[in-house]
């Protein structure tokens, strides 16, 4: 799995929700607790009284990085990350609808905090929601693990709030930058770590059909794929996916999720 380097979109994402994450902070204490063989097993305590009834029923999943496929050996995931974006996220949508396609939207909260009826949108139409962090830091993995708790659940509260309460399934660390820290924090909140297996690398516009070659050298690899309906201009993202994915289910692959 790539890590991607820091983008200057990510940059600016950062600066903006510094406001955000801080009133946050003021709101919430994270604590990590010890299991019985005496490791730290990170765990988020609400302070705030009114606490979400989800939280009080989160099950927790698996913490290894997930690639696999619910639909088996010829199962396809499509993953779409760093949005929404009121541009690109609708193309997308409609693309997706064209082709009979679900797939998994890794969001960013800042965005999902405001375009909250792209979330929704999204979910109505049969789509799986994914923590992609507050503001898309490639390099949490470096960070502390008060950093990195903040970065995740702020934006799972965030996300969970746009999209009108319903919970993101699965943690993808920006750039891949997950550490066992991380995953198991995701994990105890009902989200599995989610990799990927086929970088479509969208996001340095290659052109389209540089995209579409990527794609169909590259899907023996495993069946995970990432693209991006945010951060910039991605015509060349809805160009390639129009033509890619009814490629796909002729060359008998089904569209699915990644295992939870």
């Amino acid at each position: 799995m790539a890590k991607h380097k820091g983008r200057g979109w990510h940059s600016k994402l950062l600066g903006a929700a510094l406001g955000v994450t801080a009133l946050a902070a003021a709101t919430s204490v994270w604590t990590a607790q010890a299991d019985t063989a005496g490791a730290r097993q990170p765990q988020a305590q609400a302070s705030a009284p009114g606490a979400r009834p989800q939280d009080r029923t989160v099950t927790k999943v698996a913490a290894d990085i997930a690639h696999a496929s619910d639909k088996g050996a010829r199962g396809v995931n499509i993953t779409i990350d760093d949005g929404p974006d009121p541009v690109w996220t609708p193309q997308v949508l409609q693309l997706l609808k064209d082709n009979g396609v679900k797939a998994t939207f890794c969001m960013v909260g800042t965005q999902a905090q405001a375009h909250p009826d792209l979330v929704k949108e999204v979910v109505a139409a049969g789509h799986r929601l994914c923590n992609h962090t507050v503001s898309h830091d490639t390099t949490m993995d470096t960070k502390s693990e008060a950093y990195q708790s903040q970065q995740i659940l702020d934006a799972e509260r965030m996300i969970t709030k746009a999209s009108g309460g319903v919970r993101p399934e699965y943690y993808r660390a920006p750039g891949g930058a997950f550490t066992p820290y991380s995953r198991q924090l995701a994990a105890s909140r009902g989200m599995r770590p989610l990799g990927w297996n086929v970088d479509s690398r969208d996001f340095e516009r290659p052109g389209a059909q540089t995209m579409v070659a990527t794609v169909k050298r590259e899907i023996s690899n495993g069946p995970t794929v990432l693209f991006h309906d945010a951060g910039g201009d991605r015509s060349q993202t809805v160009a390639a996916l129009r033509e890619i994915l009814p490629w796909l289910r002729q060359q008998g692959y089904s569209f699915g999720f990644p295992v939870r």
